[in-house]
């Protein structure tokens, strides 16, 4: 399994599910509470390059993360997202998936959702 030392990601730490191919854990500049991140252990940069078994057990992470959250926060709606690319906004070069939990009212107008990373494209 690939790894790179100076990986913030590679290390596994906090996780808070742990598996043999992904964990998930907290992000540490969360967007809301329960801000929800779900990484493949092996050191990939893009969501494209993991294998079908990583996918499958981050999307059954993303699953498991929902339930827990559901239980301690109760968010009214959920956001799931991937950055690849430093276009996209990728700063961490490790894939990882974004569980964000949505309240109502945590911003004035939430219609269009994801769509809301081009701000003039989000409303339709």
């Amino acid at each position: 399994m690939s790894k790179s030392n100076d990986c913030p990601f590679c290390s596994g730490d906090g996780a808070i599910i742990s598996k043999e191919l992904a964990y998930a854990r907290f992000d540490k500049f969360p967007v809301n509470p329960g801000h929800v991140l779900v990484i493949p252990r092996r050191h990939v940069s893009s969501f494209f390059d993991t294998s079908q078994s990583e996918r499958l057990e981050m999307l059954n992470l993303i699953d498991d993360m929902k339930a827990l959250l559901d239980s301690r926060h109760s968010p009214d709606g959920y956001n799931i997202g991937v950055n690849i690319g430093e276009t996209s906004g990728q700063t961490v070069m490790h894939v990882h998936l974004h569980l964000i939990p949505r309240y109502k009212g945590d911003t004035p107008n939430p219609r269009g959702g994801v769509r809301g990373v081009v701000p003039s494209r989000q409303s339709y």
